[in-house]
């Protein structure tokens, strides 16, 4: 993980000195570095002795981070893992255009790398994320939205990533094409109960623990997974008022208190939670093509985090 990050560090260098200003500012900000130590840990898994897994993981983080740059601007997200956002202090134009630039190092590393089938995965990731995002952009306001529909737009943007993440720890190690697909499942089935639970704390968490200012989807009308549950349950009055505040966009300053009522009366948070450990037990089952090993058990230990964390 060390040699990763200075990996990233040293190709978020420019001689544009915004790029790497920005850039630091982000990296500063933290974060749990989840989809790089998932790619380390997928090539350790499979036994794995050489280097290349370094360069592949800081990718992955450049993928992710151009999206979290990209998505800030979208959202007019104002705060980032607790701190202000790089749109807020350096602008919306600079955030995208170094995003771009993000994106662009992290394919100079697929190809650094020199395996077709590892840029394969990594373009059909970046592309699935930027589906991903679109479609969460038709579903918002929209209360026909379907679980359906959300679980393919959760599938999108975040688990489309985390399955990537680790399917090319193991196409490195040049592991049967059935631990190759069993770690792709891992990394999907954990990257949707990653977003479940992320869905669920927009409603539930501390705002000093989430990082960023809770109610950020309600306010932005994101039919999310709580949303949906409570929409499903709700008698003819509380439809009423998903569909001013959510659907019409029609806010005032207590409709957040109760929106966060309606969904605590329908029980919607534990729902969501469940619903996300489901998909932490596929994650695990998908790793049992694997001998019990401690890698793998650190593995399985990542999976039920997903739904213990509280930021």
């Amino acid at each position: 993980m060390q040699a990763t990050n200075e990996a990233i560090l040293a190709r978020m260098d420019s001689p544009v000195a915004l790029i790497p200003q920005l850039a630091a500012h982000i990296v500063a900000a933290g974060g749990k570095r989840l989809r790089p130590l998932l790619t380390l840990a997928a090539a350790r898994l499979c036994g794995y002795q050489g280097n290349r897994q370094v360069k592949l993981a800081a990718c992955v983080e450049f993928i992710h981070t151009a999206t979290l740059l990209h998505d800030d601007v979208v959202d007019e997200s104002v705060l980032r893992r607790g701190f202000a956002s790089a749109n807020a202090v350096f602008g919306n134009k600079a955030s995208v255009l170094v995003g771009d630039f993000l994106f662009a190092r992290a394919f100079q590393l697929m190809v650094e790398d020199g395996s077709l089938e590892v840029l394969r995965i990594l373009c059909a990731a970046s592309a699935t994320i930027a589906e991903g995002e679109v479609l969460q952009l038709t579903t918002q306001n929209d209360l026909s939205t379907t679980e359906e529909r959300y679980f393919d737009v959760i599938r999108g943007k975040t688990a489309a990533l985390f399955a990537a993440a680790c399917e090319v720890g193991a196409v490195i190690a040049e592991v049967p094409p059935a631990q190759q697909d069993a770690l792709a499942r891992f990394g999907m089935d954990l990257g949707m109960a990653f977003q479940l639970v992320d869905d669920a704390l927009d409603y539930a968490a501390q705002q000093s623990e989430l990082g960023k200012t809770v109610g950020d989807d309600f306010r932005e009308g994101k039919l999310t997974y709580p949303v949906l549950l409570a929409i499903a349950d709700a008698s003819p009055e509380e439809r009423g008022f998903w569909e001013r505040t959510v659907e019409q966009g029609e806010q005032s300053e207590s409709d957040l208190l109760t929106a966060l009522e309606l969904i605590a009366r329908h029980d919607t948070i534990r729902r969501s939670i469940a619903k996300a450990d489901e998909f932490v037990a596929s994650a695990c089952a998908a790793l049992d093509q694997f001998p019990a090993t401690e890698i793998r058990d650190i593995l399985k230990d990542i999976a039920r985090y997903t739904t213990a964390r509280r930021f």
